[in-house]
């Protein structure tokens, strides 16, 4: 079988399996130009494949390989390939992404081809992408520059996409190589709706600002008021209660023996006026005590 990715091809066959000794293996090749077998740098090797040599570089040209296993004096048949042409048999990888810059509305993706392209060449880009939601719908674009812009994209929304590369030449159909693995990026905020952002953040923080004050204005004007209506309701006394619902009852005599249960001393004042005498301050001594002894 002929193995070819990106133009870089060789053959590989499977072993021959004997008892004893070492199997050699001899591959020669011809074109379709010139029907002539010729050998390459595969004569008489122990490995089972043999790389194309430099001579055979030609795309177009249509090539048919043989190889036969050796053994001593002893050779099997010839098992040749189908024919091969490179630029309609090999496999084209996907190309490699170099840079991806990233704005509001769209991707710059720059990249480099699979394969050292040649002259008359003429490599076109197939750009697959979507916006990564659950329900996916791919749109695709060609180029044919290795920079190219995805456009009209959503501001801060992820992208994914995935590229591969077609070769145009003059066979029909046209060499389609495989795609690269998907590559996700997130699209920016342009700067309007950045200003916008800023705009909308700013009215907000000045409403706030008015509310706090407003609110604060209120509590000063009606402080007062704000102030009866949180104090709790005044409650009387549960034994003044059951008075004032029963005058009958002898809630002020209780408390009127328990004052004259209560100990307490007495207070003399003595006072002595310049022409008085002294029985006068006698008296009023024992007037004074006499009041201070029914307090």
């Amino acid at each position: 079988m002929i193995y070819s990715y990106n133009f870089r091809s060789l053959l590989r066959w499977s072993p021959v399996k004997v008892d004893r000794g070492l199997v050699l293996y001899t591959v020669h090749f011809k074109t379709g130009a010139y029907n002539q077998w010729e050998e390459i740098n595969c004569t008489r090797i122990a490995q089972t494949e043999c790389n194309f040599p430099w001579s055979l570089k030609e795309r177009c040209w249509t090539v048919v390989l043989r190889v036969r296993a050796e053994l001593g004096q002893m050779t099997s048949d010839w098992v040749k390939t189908e024919p091969f042409v490179a630029e309609r048999n090999t496999i084209i990888g996907p190309p490699k992404v170099n840079s991806v810059t990233v704005s509001s509305d769209s991707l710059l993706i720059s990249v480099t081809p699979p394969f050292r392209s040649e002259a008359g060449d003429l490599l076109q880009y197939h750009v697959s992408y979507w916006e990564n939601t659950t329900s996916t719908t791919e749109k695709e674009i060609k180029m044919s520059n290795t920079v190219f812009k995805i456009t009209d994209l959503k501001e801060l929304t992820l992208y994914c996409f995935r590229i591969q590369v077609e070769l145009r030449t003059h066979l029909d159909p046209q060499l389609l190589g495989l795609q690269s693995a998907p590559e996700c990026y997130r699209t920016t905020i342009s700067e309007a709706t950045r200003a916008g952002y800023i705009i909308l953040i700013f009215l907000f923080v000045l409403l706030f600002v008015n509310l706090v004050t407003v609110g604060l204005f209120f509590l000063w004007k009606h402080h007062k008021t704000l102030k009866y209506w949180s104090q709790p309701p005044l409650e009387i006394p549960s034994h003044f209660e059951e008075y004032l619902k029963d005058p009958s009852m002898p809630v002020l005599e209780g408390l009127d023996n328990y004052a004259e249960d209560d100990p307490h001393d007495s207070i003399s004042v003595v006072s002595a006026e310049e022409g008085s005498s002294s029985l006068d301050g006698q008296a009023q001594s024992r007037s004074i005590a006499s009041d201070s002894e029914v307090t």
